[in-house]
């Protein structure tokens, strides 16, 4: 029993060492996401708690409050992408070119008076009550207040003052991401036009599913 002993009590200086290590590595990281010190140190951590987990089951039938599993740290390198990662723990294989989703979807409007309603209804909602929120004029104007009521989302756009139509989607590689400060707030072509070097990669084309076309529209869900 007093082998025991010497072991689990090295097995517990194990963990206060690795806790010690991994609270360094933390700290030096300073918020760093994805940082190697602080994923190798919680591995570390992880596999002497277990360890010293094991060792009191097995000496005393007593268990600690950590509920771990061992973790294969060649494995994990693998799965969390480590293992591609060069001496320095950088990444050895950027890529030199940004991905650019691209989205239209059209609508049509079975009642002006509907949508305006629904968008000044949205309106109200979004601003204080002391406030007057003002009337909604243009069926455009209706949209973007959906739209903002939503947070950008076109999801938001799925009402019943609106009816789907067509649409798509598009993957292309650009050579570099979208400047915002290089087109005019009143440009909605400019930031969507294809640049020299830009290479598509593929589209999604949208067809709207609707309950009356079932029939027509089997089989046809992008």
């Amino acid at each position: 029993m007093t082998d025991q002993n010497a072991e689990l009590d090295a097995a517990l200086e194990a963990v206060i060492e690795a806790a010690r290590a991994h609270l360094a590595a933390v700290k030096a990281a300073a918020g760093r996401i994805d940082d190697d010190d602080v994923w190798q140190a919680y591995v570390h951590l992880n596999n002497t708690s277990y360890a010293y987990d094991e060792k009191l089951l097995d000496a005393f039938g007593e268990v600690t409050p950590w509920d771990v599993e061992s973790i294969d740290p060649d494995e994990a390198d693998q799965r969390f992408g480590m293992a591609g990662a060069g001496a320095d723990g950088a990444a050895d294989d950027p890529y030199d070119q940004v991905i650019s989703v691209r989205q239209r979807r059209d609508y049509r409007v079975p009642s002006v008076a509907a949508l305006l309603k629904v968008a000044e209804t949205a309106r109200r909602g979004s601003v204080p009550e002391d406030e007057d929120a003002g009337p909604v004029e243009s069926v455009g104007e209706a949209v973007l207040e959906l739209l903002q009521a939503g947070d950008g989302s076109l999801a938001s756009l799925d009402v019943p003052e609106l009816e789907p139509l067509d649409g798509l989607l598009t993957v292309t590689e650009v050579t570099a991401p979208l400047d915002l400060e290089a087109f005019d707030d009143a440009d909605g072509a400019g930031p969507f036009a294809p640049a020299e070097g830009d290479q598509l990669v593929g589209r999604l084309d949208e067809h709207p599913f609707l309950p009356d076309d079932e029939d027509d529209h089997a089989g046809h869900q992008h």
